[in-house]
């Protein structure tokens, strides 16, 4: 493995997994089973109020090549194969759905020790093509964000961002919806056992900030508990334990600190490994 900047989806992704991975108030269930021919079942299903969607996901590797099919409830077929370096630190994925016509993509991504890039386009008559980069160290990093549309001829995403990071601490800065929005950062692990974290938004147009701080702290080595509260009075916590190797219990709520009266949401996640 390349040890580089990464690729730009890691620009702030510390921070925006305390703050919000795993957080939900839906219940959801997922099996994933193991066959000794190297074949990957998952199958999952979310019921969000009385609304139920599942899907099961089968992975197959062979080699370097790794092909996944997902059927889901709505009668959609997902298939994504990925050919991991056929050369050093380059990766090529390609996925379509069905029965979109248009969803056909191809995608290269390139890992070198000062450099990530990442390339897509879409296997249409008039496709979008996306374009991200990033230059720099696994200390410091610059980088930006592009989708071109051929048809109409403009960009429909520029951003940009840059990341700085220590043993500790990580701190971003992103401007993203060309120029829109602010975004800045950062995670700081206080010890072995807890870590902070908080980010800040600001958008020109409507002039709003949001801003969401939250904690992660290691009850044992199989319980973690986290914690967030933002600017607009929502706060929300959760509880995940590893009862079995890779296997999770994860129980999270949310109340709204202003309109304490309402009913405060929960959710439930079980993930099965066997």
């Amino acid at each position: 493995m390349v040890k580089g900047p990464g690729l730009y989806t890691e620009i702030g992704k510390k921070a925006r997994d305390l703050l919000y991975k795993d957080y939900q108030t839906d219940h959801k269930f997922t099996l994933t089973t193991f066959s000794p021919t190297g074949v990957t079942i998952t199958s999952s299903g979310t019921k969000k109020g009385e609304f139920l969607a599942a899907d099961v996901n089968t992975q197959l590797k062979n080699k370097n090549i790794t092909t996944d099919i997902k059927v889901d409830t709505s009668s959609n077929l997902f298939t994504t194969i990925t050919v991991d370096e056929p050369a050093p630190g380059l990766k090529t994925i390609f996925s379509f759905k069905v029965p979109d016509q248009r969803s056909g993509k191809v995608e290269v991504q390139y890992l070198h020790e000062y450099a990530a890039v990442s390339s897509s386009v879409g296997l249409t008559v008039n496709p979008t093509v996306n374009f991200s980069g990033v230059i720099g160290t696994n200390v410091a990093s610059l980088g930006t964000d592009l989708s071109f549309d051929t048809k109409s001829g403009d960009f429909i995403k520029c951003n940009a961002g840059v990341s700085l990071s220590k043993v500790d601490l990580i701190a971003s800065l992103t401007l993203n919806n060309k120029g829109d929005s602010l975004n800045a950062s950062y995670y700081h692990i206080v010890n072995p056992l807890t870590a902070v974290g908080a980010e800040v938004s600001h958008s020109f147009s409507s002039n709003e900030n949001t801003i969401t701080v939250g904690a992660q702290h290691s009850l044992d080595p199989l319980t973690t508990l986290k914690a967030r509260v933002n600017n607009a009075g929502k706060a929300s916590a959760l509880v995940q334990h590893e009862w079995r190797p890779k296997s999770f219990f994860t129980v999270s709520g949310e109340v709204d600190t202003k309109a304490i009266e309402k009913t405060a949401k929960v959710g439930l996640a079980l993930a099965l490994k066997s």
